[in-house]
């Protein structure tokens, strides 16, 4: 039997995936890490965290699993993309990881405005904080000194691959989503880039995410328990290693993501450009997948949970016994401020409406609908644009595991959300990985051999009804509160 391993880096942690060549999952595995806030509005990862955790999840499955690394074919990773590693010319990190959902270059953002013609042209995004360009901005204007020291730029599976092969390259859609590069061209863009004061040469080669680009040295060996020399494929995003992971490889597809961040993706034959939209190629050649994003999903989750304690079983056990609605308990989860459909990094989460005969259990129930009511913001937007989908979804992402918040996010939205048996990026990317290394003969054919339906939920209408009432307030809450937060 031939194995392939994927493995993604997400938000708060990493998982391992290992994928049998006939489509079933030989084992899991999943290893936490930090992300710190040094200041309000910052968001950091230490990318030394990154590596230990591959190598904990590697060796993890090899034990769980029994399997031979002698008889994986190759290896790929995804993380999620925006996040830059600074590294001197020898590669060592200079600074932490200024993550995604990190509000820093508010200032920077303003500036880009005034170029936002060039980079709406060229990068096909409005400018906003989720970008690398400002982000690297902020850092050139901050910290002088570490900005001068800065040789080489990765994103953050591409360090962890450095690690892994010594290689230097990222694939195109992770390129896309660094807002430094020319669509149009499939290059780096010596215009933004000159906007940040980046010289392109400091920046990784750009090559496909199923180009295989190195083999595991024999340093990564002995941390991870691979054989020296196992190929290693470039891999890419997250977002669209969990797309295709959920079978969706032909136009119309549409995704309803609940992970760190929250997305709703349609599978296109072209970009949508708009201020609304994040556009990203798909994987398979000739497809995009744009989509609406809000920023705080599964993060608000998993925020309340660190803050107020529980597991998440026993928050669902909970709010499910709560009737829809909460009892008039309205959740924003705007933790890091929101992107569709408001692009607005100043925004805050806010519980509103609490009452004394609130318990505990409404407020999780709340975090539940809030995130729903932003995604139907999305979902909404994805209308006003009249891109083409499906009137069904697959659900992806960690929070689609819930059954209370799948059903709950099918009542909010009105459609059918379809789970397939794995999902996971890291499940994609060994199906990416199983393409390059011929395992499978296509990336289509990976999908049909390996993604499975494992059940649908569907919404009740009378619910969504109700839902759509909440909407109304949802809506108004923010639109009373959003000058407030604007105001300072």
């Amino acid at each position: 039997m031939k194995y392939l391993l994927g493995i993604d880096f997400g938000g708060g942690a990493s998982k391992a995936t290992l994928l049998a060549e006939d489509g079933t999952v030989s084992a899991e595995s999943i290893y936490e890490y930090p992300t710190s806030y040094p200041k309000s509005g910052w968001a950091e990862q230490n990318p030394a965290d990154w590596y230990t955790a591959v190598c904990k999840n590697v060796r993890s499955v090899l034990e769980k699993s029994g399997v031979s690394p002698s008889d994986i074919e190759a290896v790929a990773l995804d993380a999620a993309t925006h996040t830059a590693v600074l590294a001197d010319e020898d590669f060592n990190v200079i600074r932490p990881a200024i993550y995604w959902t990190d509000t820093r270059c508010v200032e920077q953002v303003k500036k880009l405005k005034e170029s936002a013609e060039l980079i709406q042209k060229q990068a096909l995004h409005s400018p906003d904080t989720i970008w690398t360009l400002p982000q690297l901005m902020w850092v050139r204007e901050h910290e002088p000194e570490v900005w001068s020291r800065t040789k080489r730029i990765m994103f953050a599976k591409d360090y962890v691959r450095h690690m892994l092969t010594g290689d230097y390259v990222t694939d195109y859609i992770e390129a896309e989503g660094s807002m430094l590069f020319d669509f149009g061209n499939m290059r780096w863009s010596e215009e933004l880039c000159g906007i940040a004061g980046l010289k392109t040469e400091l920046l990784p080669r750009i090559v496909k995410p199923s180009d295989i680009v190195g083999e595991i040295n024999a340093a990564a060996a002995s941390d991870t328990g691979l054989c020296t020399g196992t190929p290693v494929v470039c891999g890419t995003t997250d977002t669209v290693m969990e797309v295709f992971a959920s079978g969706s490889v032909k136009k119309g597809s549409m995704t309803v993501k609940l992970a760190t961040a929250g997305r709703i993706c349609v599978v296109t034959d072209r970009a949508y450009p708009d201020k609304q939209l994040v556009n990203y190629s798909h994987a398979i050649d000739g497809l995009w997948y744009p989509g609406t994003a809000t920023k705080s999903c599964a993060a608000s989750y998993r925020w309340y949970r660190d803050t107020f304690g529980g597991d998440y079983r026993e928050l669902d056990e909970k709010a499910a016994e709560i009737p829809p609605g909460a009892d008039g308990l309205v959740f924003h989860p705007y933790l890091n401020g929101e992107l569709t459909p408001y692009a607005d990094p100043s925004l805050c989460a806010s519980f509103v409406g609490m009452r004394a005969g609130h318990t505990k259990a409404h407020f999780s129930r709340a975090v539940l609908e809030g995130v729903a009511m932003s995604l139907l913001d999305c979902k909404r937007e994805l209308e006003r644009i009249g891109i083409p989908h499906e009137e069904s979804a697959s659900i992806i992402g960690g929070g689609g595991k819930s059954p209370l918040w799948r059903q709950i996010t099918a009542d909010v939205l009105g459609i059918t959300l379809v789970q397939k048996k794995y999902s996971d990026s890291s499940f994609g990317s060994a199906m990416l990985a199983g393409t390059a290394a011929g395992v499978f003969a296509s990336l289509e054919s990976a999908a049909e051999i390996c993604c499975k339906t494992v059940s649908e939920t569907s919404p009740d209408m009378e619910r969504h009804e109700e839902y759509l009432k909440i909407f109304e307030r949802y809506k108004a809450v923010h639109d009373a509160l959003a000058p407030l937060y604007n105001a300072h």
